[in-house]
């Protein structure tokens, strides 16, 4: 094993290196939602080969297909980028998963600098990307380097998927994945995925679980064409208060879920679960302020944990076809369409959760008896992940953990769904680990996404002492 000390320094020594290695990636404006970003994606996975190569990667571009976008454009998908590192067979194999797309950005959205163009600020860097997921795929190619230039054994073979799409809902992946289980991830005994984020802002965590992801449109008809509602309002049963009255019948004012049968799905919470939940390092009252929200459900620490991870939840999300800009619009819409999803965890399926929402709004639409046309639809659908977070990969994450910061990792779960994770651990039938670098409050998605150096550096420090601590790992 390489001493820490000197691999700590050599790292250090290389700090404007590795951030000028993400700022040329921020600078790929690769926005996979906008047609006009489309060969910025493919720019972006071609720069990131190359960085690859440098290591001494052999690399393969699977092509990906089209893709019709809601305008009716056809648009070449962007390939997945496969990449191996190492292929010797008494060695164990590590897969590592990231993303090489963005959310979309721009400065007058309300950012402080370009999003674009990687700028430090009180030691921190801003950027689109810079967090999710460019900045922990760079520290990936960080480690790698320095372990090379210190002519370190690397005790495992590594492979890459970085796809091009994740921020669009990961198109073509699975299916890609699928195809090369029997060759590419035919030897995987480990996949780490490094695209999520620590719980607080000082302490490192390894994540275990994930909730799955519904979601629905409620579709309701008044008409063939907008109307104007001093002419014709009092004479239609207008689609908006049929609409308003059936999303207000979803939870109530506390956040509880009406929907009948959806509670009784989900996996009896245990003794021990609460007791890891206890341990966890977490401040209910920094939590509140960095949301400046008035008030949180709750005050108690456990059951806020338990509401982002191990509950379900459901969150309403917009209505399409109403009026959303600014000043009054006096218009009765011909068609509205309403959108909310539910966050779902173990034991729950799209399946059954699908069942249950469709039955009880229609339920409820017959309570309505409106005369307007309604529909309910799922329109997509994904199933939580949970890994045993006491497997030895775990422990080698924190290990890793131990040896950068000095203390033991907090084990969470998060609230969110990166789908491809369960597809990882169904296809390889072995242990896959969120192994996180960024801090709560990077704000991945919104204005102003940052970085803090040390997390960079540090999180480059962890993924150095984890590839060489699974050399001793048992998969």
């Amino acid at each position: 094993m390489v001493e820490f000390k000197k691999l700590s320094e050599c790292i250090e020594k290389k700090q404007e290196i590795f951030i000028d290695r993400l700022r040329r990636a921020v600078e790929i404006p690769s926005v996979s939602a906008e047609a006009g970003h489309r060969n910025d994606v493919f720019r972006m996975i071609d720069w990131t080969q190359k960085e690859l190569e440098k290591l001494g990667a052999t690399c393969e571009q699977i092509q990906n297909g089209k893709q019709e976008m809601p305008d009716g454009t056809i648009l070449d998908l962007p390939p997945v980028l496969f990449a191996t590192l190492g292929q010797d067979k008494s060695k164990k194999t590590l897969c590592i998963y990231g993303h090489l797309d963005v959310q979309p950005a721009a400065l007058c959205d309300g950012w402080d600098s370009d999003p674009f163009k990687l700028t430090e600020r009180d030691g921190k860097l801003y950027g689109r990307g810079s967090t999710d997921d460019k900045g922990p795929v760079m520290a990936w190619i960080n480690a790698i380097e320095t372990l090379q230039e210190m002519k370190v054994d690397i005790p495992i073979n590594i492979k890459f998927v970085l796809e091009g799409m994740e921020e669009s809902g990961s198109v073509g992946l699975d299916d890609i994945l699928i195809k090369h289980k029997d060759s590419f991830l035919s030897d995987v005994e480990f996949t780490c995925i490094s695209d999520s984020y620590w719980l607080g802002k000082s302490k490192p965590c390894l994540a275990y679980g994930l909730r799955g992801l519904c979601y629905y449109c409620v579709e309701i008809s008044v008409c063939q064409q907008d109307l104007h509602s001093g002419v014709f309002g009092g004479t239609v049963h207008e689609g908006m208060a049929d609409l308003c009255w059936l999303m207000s019948q979803l939870i109530d004012a506390e956040g509880t879920i009406k929907i009948d049968g959806i509670h009784e799905q989900v996996a009896p919470v245990t003794a021990e679960e609460i007791e890891l939940y206890k341990k966890i390092d977490f401040d209910i009252d920094d939590y509140r302020n960095d949301l400046k929200a008035h008030k949180l459900v709750t005050d108690d620490k456990v059951k806020i944990l338990m509401n982002r991870w191990r509950f379900p939840s459901l969150s309403i999300h917009g209505i399409e076809g109403a009026f959303a800009g600014p000043g009054a619009k006096t218009v009765i819409p011909a068609k509205v369409v309403g959108k909310f999803s539910l966050r779902i965890v173990p034991d729950m399926t799209p399946k059954a959760v699908d069942k249950c929402v469709i039955d009880y709004l229609n339920k409820l639409w017959a309570q309505r008896k409106s005369p307007n046309q309604f529909k309910v639809y799922p329109t997509k659908g994904s199933k939580p992940w949970l890994a045993d977070y006491k497997n030895p990969h775990y422990q080698a994450g924190a290990k890793a953990i131990k040896t950068v910061f000095g203390t033991e990792p907090d084990y969470i779960c998060e609230g969110g769904s990166i789908p491809v994770t369960l597809t990882f651990q169904e296809l390889t039938q072995k242990n896959v680990m969120l192994l996180p670098i960024g801090a709560c409050d990077d704000m991945a998605h919104s204005q102003n996404e940052k970085i803090n150096i040390t997390n960079y550096m540090d999180g480059t420090k962890v993924l150095a002492v984890y590839l060489m601590e699974l050399g001793n790992c048992s998969s």
